[in-house]
């Protein structure tokens, strides 16, 4: 699996893990919804993670978004497909290989998050063109604040 655009550098000699995963853009009040992920040093995502089994990006994308933010999400359109080089926190490489999509919020309800370690923060875009840790995310941010 060859994505369309690859961020980060392979370390040598480390095995990366092809993962296809999916994140997402939603906006509102001209603020992107992103996630503060707390473990050892607190970072920025943008909501998504991995696609698990038969899901389509779109019911992942749907899923993450639930399980991360509390935030029920419709998927709009996909803008991109890209890979980013990175070690989870558990130091495991892996290549996040997938879609970037515009989606729209349909409800927010904080309950219904399940991750605790991650929290719903609005960004406005151009700082999380500097916040986001991934290089992919802030090429996507890029790319919309373009269109």
């Amino acid at each position: 699996m060859t994505p369309a655009l690859q961020f980060g550098r392979a370390e040598p000699g480390l095995l990366y893990v092809v993962r296809p995963a999916v994140f997402g853009l939603v906006f509102h009040d001209e603020k992107l919804a992103c996630v503060r992920v707390t473990r050892d040093m607190p970072y920025h995502d943008l909501p998504g993670g991995a696609v698990d089994g038969a899901e389509t990006e779109e019911q992942a994308l749907v899923r993450e978004f639930l399980e991360e933010t509390g935030m029920t999400v419709a998927p709009v359109e996909r803008i991109v497909e890209a890979g980013q080089y990175f070690r989870k926190s558990d130091g495991e490489p892996v290549n996040n290989i997938g879609g970037v999509w515009i989606a729209r919020m349909v409800a927010l309800d904080p309950t219904r998050k399940v991750e605790d370690d991650h929290e719903l923060v609005w960004l406005h875009p151009r700082t999380a063109l500097a916040e986001l840790r991934h290089d992919a995310h802030a090429w996507a941010v890029a790319a919309w604040l373009r269109r």
